[in-house]
């Protein structure tokens, strides 16, 4: 048992397997698609995204001021490159299943374009204020962390003027996320 939950791999490749055994347990009655498969992806990678912001903008940001000079190399050079890489791919990830789960549903151009109402104006909103963080993600927050966790050469200088640009956006991003898991939850409500 300790090798099994030793094994995080093993463990994610597990817990999709009993979702996809739950799919067809009750596929009889709750007919599995493309729509209610990536509905679940997209609820999943969004979970990733929003809880690996929210761990970095609750957690380790205000944390690291008060970890010792000598034991900040932990973060930097092992937890955070892992964090960046699992919430860039999370935040592409539910970008991607939730403008899949628009265009197969027949809403896309009208939620990006605000020509509905209702709940698919509401998912409009969402959508945009998830896609400007996505930029955020992969255009700001990145390529400032590229420089500040050492991944790619960068003077002090660099280094300094990078980690404001990546916690404002980074704010900005968590600022945003709260109207848009109000949109994305509402608008699916009906």
């Amino acid at each position: 048992m300790a090798k099994f939950f030793g094994n995080l791999n093993l463990v994610v490749g597990v817990g999709f397997a009993l979702a996809i055994a739950v799919m067809l347990a009750f596929a009889p009655t709750l007919p599995v698609d493309v729509n209610s498969v990536f509905r679940w992806l997209h609820v999943f990678f969004g979970i990733l995204w929003i809880g690996l912001l929210y761990y970095l903008n609750f957690v380790q940001v205000p944390t690291m001021p008060a970890i010792p000079a000598e034991q900040k190399g932990a973060i930097t050079g092992h937890i955070a490159p892992k964090v960046f890489f699992y919430f860039r791919y999370a935040a592409l990830l539910t970008v991607l299943t939730g403008l899949t789960i628009a265009w197969v549903n027949g809403y896309l151009v009208q939620a990006l374009t605000f020509a509905g109402t209702g709940s698919i104006a509401l998912i409009g909103v969402g959508m945009w204020l998830a896609l400007v963080m996505a930029f955020n993600v992969w255009f700001i927050i990145w390529p400032a962390q590229k420089k500040i966790l050492g991944i790619v050469e960068a003077t002090a200088e660099e280094k300094a003027a990078a980690a404001p640009r990546a916690l404002f956006a980074s704010r900005t991003n968590t600022l945003l996320s709260i109207a848009m898991l109000y949109c994305m939850v509402s608008a699916n409500l009906g």
